[in-house]
């Protein structure tokens, strides 16, 4: 690694390391987890090797790659990743960490060396990892740590103490003990501080024997953000609390705080129709959140709170709201994008910005397709170049198999029903060029920048899916961990994630707007239709509108396009097909929707959305 910008062979010492200037860099630096250390080394490294003081260059090079990997508490074999390609430390590099490990009292770049130590160094000493966890754990569990790296931190403690067993000693105890007393000690100023030191101590099963005053704590936050009209808080809050009081057996106020979840929603609704400026879109969304969370009501448990009574007043208010915002659409448009961009323009999109905002320039750098415009275009190029509408076509699969036919196309004022699945094929195949030019020239370079300047994680995804309106109940972490893995580049698992849950969402709006998506064989059995029989229902058009329609079709079920919800539903797609153009354009058009829809029904401050999605 840092071979590659100091010369071959160049040695370094401890000396080298305690004149290098280290403690001064990180003094002179506004922490923000270690991305900020890795770009802060790099910057004084450069600086180094320009001056001619190459060993201190190269220590500070080690030092910013050491900051650079990435780390994922949730495995226990492959904690690290390198980061932008960077290659593995040396064994060299790493005995070098374990000379210098004992004269650093910086608790971040302590504990990511020893771990380093501790996980390359043969045989493995336990010493390094008790430094780790000693140090991990030494990071501070408030809002502004957490959310720059801290929430890794603890968890790698954690997992490190699970590892080792006895040989921690009462480190596990410890820990439990100071997250318990941090979250009784978080307040509403803290954020969602409360509800990521609950979820710590759920997703590592401790602190058992205070389930109820987790769930307690919670739902009192819960309330005062709900009191301060902080809705989107107040249902995190609240959805948390509700799983801890099932948790503990209490499922009357696990109950309670689901119908919380859904008034939530109503109070937030009625905001967005009470103020200067009204939006019934914003509304619609919040009303059908609320009818869907209280269809998650058991039967059983509905008459304690009017439920379906509250169900029949919602359709109304749905309704009502519904007509009026007809009205507000023709006033909503999306900004246009000229497609001859560089990739310099798409990178200057997402840069510089917080993570909120890069990610609302990323889902847009490119709007839906328009398909009246791309019917015409079609056609227009045809009757230009009627050789390429003459010959007919057929599309053959990767094992030779004609999977579908074009015929040819005539050139009547009216279009025969052959010419309409001839203009259809061509206009898939426009598409498919189209994404090719937007995932190369836009999404591709600007998830670059986005992944450089922003560490956003899995739970960060899940909030944002939880709080989108598209998304179906219960379906939020699917979504959430499917959008995350596409961040982190990761399109194979990302694409077999996300692409049933695509099929799901569609049948699910289908389903709630009173369309039947089963069909009944002779015998009797009623069987779920496939998501390209579903997308061709009329009805698909007008909940979903036209564009969005297409998209769907020429992405997922289409034999013109990728046809990519039945080539992975019958195995037939590669570890090479899962990262194609296509693949990353879906997983991007999945973040598009969740995003769009999230900001367009419950868009906060600016400060509120940055920490939500740091």
């Amino acid at each position: 690694m840092s071979a590659e910008r100091c010369p071959a062979g160049l040695g370094i010492t401890h000396q080298d390391f305690a004149d290098c200037g280290w403690k001064e860099v990180l003094a002179k630096t506004e922490r923000d987890g270690y991305l900020s250390m890795c770009l802060a080394f790099y910057a004084a490294a450069k600086q180094a090797t320009e001056e001619g003081r190459q060993s201190h260059g190269k220590v500070l090079w080690l030092l910013g790659d050491a900051c650079s990997m990435m780390l994922s508490p949730k495995s226990p074999s492959e904690p690290f990743r390198p980061f932008m390609g960077k290659k593995d430390l040396l064994e060299t590099e790493i005995d070098f960490f374990a000379q210098i490990i004992d004269t650093i009292d910086d608790p971040w770049l302590k504990a990511r060396l020893a771990d380093l130590i501790w996980l390359n160094k043969q045989p493995h000493d336990v010493r390094f990892a008790l430094v780790a966890i000693d140090s991990y754990r030494s990071v501070p569990l408030n809002t502004k740590t957490w959310v720059s790296g801290g929430r890794d931190c603890w968890g790698r403690a954690i997992g490190l103490t699970r590892m080792l067993k006895a040989g921690s000693g009462d480190r596990l105890k410890d820990m439990e003990k100071a997250i318990v007393s941090a979250f009784g000690s978080a307040t509403c100023q803290d954020g969602f501080l409360g509800l990521w030191l609950a979820e710590l101590l759920v997703n590592h099963g401790l602190a058992q024997d205070k389930k109820l005053h987790i769930a307690q704590r919670l739902e009192f936050l819960a309330r005062e953000f709900d009191d301060e009209d902080d809705y989107p808080r107040a249902r995190g809050f609240f959805k948390a609390s509700a799983k801890r009081f099932k948790a503990a057996g209490d499922n009357a106020k696990s109950t309670e705080m689901t119908v919380a979840i859904a008034e939530s929603f109503v109070k937030e609704a009625r905001a967005r129709i009470t103020v200067d400026q009204p939006s019934h879109m914003a509304a619609v969304r919040f009303y059908e959140k609320a009818v869907q969370t209280y269809r998650t009501i058991p039967h059983s448990e509905r008459p304690a709170h009017r439920v379906d009574e509250r169900l029949k007043e919602l359709h109304l208010c749905l309704s009502e709201s519904g007509k009026k915002a007809l009205d507000e659409m023709a006033v909503i448009s999306s900004p246009s994008v000229n497609l001859s961009q560089t990739i310099e323009d798409a990178k200057n999109s997402v840069r510089g910005k917080s993570a909120i905002e890069a990610l609302d320039a990323f889902t847009n750098l490119q709007p839906f397709i328009k398909v009246k415009e791309l019917r015409d275009n079609v056609i227009k190029s045809n009757q230009q170049c009627p050789l390429q509408a003459i010959f007919p076509a057929a599309i053959m699969s990767r094992d030779g198999r004609v999977i579908a036919r074009r015929s040819s196309m005539g050139f009547s004022d009216t279009p025969s029903e052959n010419d309409e699945i001839s203009i259809h094929a061509e206009m898939i195949r426009a598409h498919k060029r189209l994404v090719g030019m937007v995932v190369q020239g836009r999404i591709l370079p600007a998830l670059e920048v986005l992944q450089l300047e922003h560490r956003i994680c899995e739970a960060d995804f899940i909030y944002l899916a939880s709080e989108s309106p598209i998304v179906p109940i219960g379906r939020e972490r699917l979504f959430g961990m499917a959008l995350f893995d596409g961040y982190d580049y990761d399109f194979v698992t990302a694409l077999h994630l996300l692409v049933p849950q695509i099929e799901h969402m569609v049948r699910f709006h289908l389903k709630s707007a009173g369309v039947k998506t089963t069909t009944l064989d002779g015998k009797g059995i009623e069987t779920e239709n496939g998501l390209s029989t579903l997308m061709d229902l009329p009805e698909c058009e007008t909940i979903f509108g036209e564009d969005l329609t297409f998209e769907i079709q020429a992405l997922f079920c289409d034999a013109f396009g990728p046809n990519l919800r039945n080539e992975l539903a019958h195995g037939l797609l590669d570890d090479k097909d899962c990262q194609t153009a296509y693949a990353v354009y879906a997983w991007w058009l999945g973040l598009k929707l969740v995003l769009n829809t999230f900001w367009n029904a419950a868009r906060r401050s600016d400060g509120d959305d940055e920490e939500a999605a740091a």
